[in-house]
């Protein structure tokens, strides 16, 4: 720390501007050279760091060319008739392109059993005094057993129902019809769809019989009806003429490698051969949107990367001249333009529609032929070329890693620039101290100037002042 003095005060002299002067002519050189380092370190790692980023963001682009499944998604559209929509649809990868004509003819649905007329004259009535066990059950393998308490009232039995953990699906309701010749009805309501899988519902007491469905398999009379209308039917749905069921509303591999979802029943509609369910028409294509996209993507990002190295090494930036950044560009054009094999006709990517300007900028290009000719004529072999075992999308991906993994090239500058703008910080601390040292022996020989300077002004006073005393002095009038 600097001296906390005033230098001067006994001399009468500017000490202190002269020490400051001295002290500024000491540090400016070394400061200023220190500021002009720390500035020329922070624009080159900022100019690193730039050109990071761009190649970071074609890694990414370059990881998805790498993926087989970005080549290989199949799109879906569907024209749906003036009734409205009758399916939905859910293409996978394998399955192959196509046309389908899709009609709907009955939904799926699950059973409803409606209690008898008078069976119950409100929901206060009591269906079991002494209570017991309700079996349910629709299907193979959906069942739950409810336990009534003596004295359980509709009501009771209805809301039982409902907040049973073990219900696999069936919902109860009461209609109170205000009709003494009908009374009110208990309505169930499974959710199990698909033929044979009606609801059936067993008791262990006669008391319950009222609740039991009718069982025409064993004769078994019930309470509880399930009409034509009510029971659990399979979805029908048609493709290309064909009749195909489901126990559910989704079809699953009904055309293979797509799942299709019945929405709405098809209305029938009147042509010349007669009358006929009217369809979806159902194309399934190549995705050729996403690939054109990615490949848009890659055009894109490409071009940021040899932009920013270009940008970055121009004459008084502050890679000019740097041989790493400039053959990165080289070696990109090259791992682009690799030699192709097992990519049909496709000898590199250049023949696929890209194409690379005279400035080193990747465009689209018909040189040979268009992408979209590519994709018309050699779909899946667009994916070999990138995504393939000797595709280019993994050497890129080996290249760029070379530069930005932890310890490729980039990483390698960053550290090294930052360790020295650390040096740099430690120069400037170094520096301080070594300037408050100076300033401090400055200080301390002006101190001793100092004084000896009030101590001769003293003496001088001192002095004056005998003489003035003397016999024979005469004091000059000014």
């Amino acid at each position: 720390m600097p001296l906390i003095t005033s230098a001067g005060i006994g001399s009468g002299l500017d000490l202190e501007s002269i020490i400051r002067a001295s002290v500024e002519a000491e540090s400016g050189p070394k400061v200023a050279a220190l500021s002009k380092k720390q500035e020329s370190l922070e624009v080159e790692l900022s100019a690193i760091g730039e050109i990071k980023s761009a190649i970071s963001k074609l890694n990414d682009t370059i990881e998805k060319l790498a993926d087989p499944e970005n080549f290989g998604k199949r799109a879906a559209s569907i024209r749906q008739p003036e009734s409205g929509d009758l399916i939905s649809v859910t293409p996978t990868s394998d399955i192959s392109v196509g046309k389908f004509d899709i009609g709907v003819q009955q939904l799926a649905q699950g059973s409803r059993a409606v209690s008898a007329d008078l069976a119950f004259s409100s929901v206060d009535d009591v269906v079991t005094a002494s209570g017991g066990t309700l079996s349910f059950s629709a299907g193979a393998d959906n069942s739950f057993d409810l336990t009534l308490d003596a004295g359980a009232t509709l009501a009771e039995l209805r809301d039982a129902i409902n907040a049973s953990d073990d219900n696999f699906g069936v919902t109860a309701n009461i209609v109170n019809t205000g009709d003494p010749a009908i009374g009110s009805k208990l309505v169930l309501t499974s959710n199990v769809s698909g033929a044979g899988n009606d609801l059936v519902i067993t008791s262990d007491t006669s008391e319950l019989d009222t609740i039991e469905t009718y069982d025409a398999s064993t004769n078994a009379t019930g309470g509880m009806t399930i009409a034509d209308d009510d029971k659990a039917q399979d979805a029908v749905i048609t493709v290309d003429g064909l009749a195909v069921n489901s126990s559910t509303n989704t079809f699953k591999d009904a055309v293979q490698d797509m799942t299709i979802k019945a929405l709405a029943v098809s209305e029938n509609v009147t042509t010349d051969t007669g009358t006929e369910l009217d369809t979806a028409r159902l194309t399934i294509d190549y995705d050729r949107e996403s690939v054109s996209t990615l490949i848009d993507e890659l055009i894109a990002n490409y071009n940021n990367v040899i932009g920013n190295i270009g940008f970055q090494t121009r004459i008084g930036k502050p890679l000019n001249g740097d041989s790493s950044m400039r053959g990165l560009s080289d070696q990109l054009i090259n791992t682009l333009g690799k030699a192709l094999t097992d990519a049909g006709p496709f000898e590199s990517i250049f023949d696929i529609g890209l194409g690379v300007d005279k400035e080193g900028y990747l465009e689209k290009s018909s040189l040979v032929r268009s992408l979209n000719d590519a994709m018309d004529e050699n779909f899946d072999d667009i994916g070999k070329a990138f995504a393939g075992d000797n595709g280019v999308a993994k050497d890129l991906e080996v290249l760029l890693g070379n530069y930005i993994d932890s310890s490729g090239l980039i990483k390698q500058r960053e550290t090294s620039l930052s360790g020295q703008l650390e040096d740099v910080k430690d120069d400037y601390e170094n520096h301080q101290y070594r300037m408050e040292s100076f300033e401090a022996g400055l200080r301390q020989q002006y101190a001793g100037l100092d004084v000896l300077l009030a101590n001769m002004k003293q003496t001088q006073s001192y002095l004056g002042a005998q003489l003035a005393n003397l016999p024979g002095f005469t004091k000059q009038n000014n």
